[in-house]
């Protein structure tokens, strides 16, 4: 079956091309177009063959989120005339990665783990264990690296090297949290905890807008609400809806990013059962039946719809 793995479209008045992990972005006069592909990533690492229908997944879910918290914060999105296809405004990127935390897992366990009770310079209590919930959501943010890994950053670095302003720094907390608010409330509409997540934003004419994909399950992570509370107090790991699946897979075949491991070959019987569990992903966290976009002269569909747009 086939998958967008890379486009080389050239637009009339595109004056700048970026190449992400998963998205193709093209600047084409005043406007941002972004192209989600089915690359998929994982440890840093895009991985071989893509993933059917990931893209149309993640760009889909995205959509519906920013509509849906669209009265918190603007956000970028304009148009999407094709599914694996957005287009809207360009703001500039804060170099800044607002991690939302609800619950101790991923990451900040493995701090926690190690005996770190302070994460990003906030402080951790005593006594937590893996996917125990936090007594209050906290923010963890990350340095937008360029190349390589992002790290962890306290918000006392991000205003002394003066990376964003206090008062931007004030209103960008106060988005994360209400954002993370309102999609822990979705979530639980649909049987599911937001455990965990990330949000982007940018500034357009010095107004901040929310950027890049949201509440998505690359961006996020996902515990199942029924049997929580039961598996926590037998010790047991929380059901997740993420792409946690695809580096547990990974990891089982020797493979965690680092310097001479290979990556493990990728079957279509692999590709195929992790496309499913995407459009599983999608239908559990949207409430929506997944509707299959068609492969066929798929390239030429975005590019028709990207010059009927611009």
């Amino acid at each position: 079956m086939n998958a967008i793995t890379q486009t080389q479209f050239e637009f009339p008045n595109q004056h700048g091309f970026y190449k992400g992990k998963v998205r193709d972005v093209y600047y084409v006069a005043d406007k941002m177009v972004m192209v989600v592909t089915d690359r998929i990533s994982a440890f840093d690492v895009v991985l071989p063959k893509g993933i059917p229908y990931k893209g149309q997944v993640l760009n889909q879910i995205t959509a519906q989120f920013l509509e849906q918290t669209q009265d918190i914060v603007p956000n970028w999105l304009q148009k999407i005339p094709h599914p694996n296809l957005s287009m809207g405004i360009k703001a500039e990127p804060i170099p800044i990665e607002m991690v939302v935390r609800g619950y101790l897992s991923g990451h900040a366990w493995r701090e926690y783990k190690v005996g770190k009770r302070l994460l990003c310079g906030v402080p951790l209590p005593e006594g937590l264990k893996e996917s125990d919930q936090l007594p209050i959501p906290i923010i963890t943010p990350s340095t937008k690296a360029h190349e390589g890994h992002d790290e962890d950053i306290s918000e006392k670095e991000i205003l002394e090297k003066r990376i964003v302003s206090h008062e931007d720094w004030t209103q960008l907390k106060k988005y994360a949290l209400a954002l993370f608010e309102r999609g822990t409330e979705i979530a639980a509409k649909q049987g599911l905890i937001l455990v965990d997540t990330k949000y982007e934003f940018g500034k357009y004419e010095d107004k901040i807008y929310l950027i890049d994909e949201v509440h998505t399950p690359d961006s996020s992570r996902y515990f199942y609400s029924e049997g929580y509370a039961q598996r926590q107090a037998r010790n047991e790991p929380q059901k997740q809806l993420s792409k946690e699946f695809v580096r547990q897979w990974l990891i089982e075949n020797g493979f965690q990013g680092k310097e001479g491991q290979q990556i493990p070959e990728m079957t279509e019987e692999f590709v195929q059962s992790v496309s499913a569990r995407y459009i599983e992903l999608y239908e559990r966290i949207t409430g929506k039946k997944f509707e299959k976009k068609s492969y066929d002269q798929v390239l030429e569909q975005i590019e028709k719809a990207v010059l009927e747009n611009i």
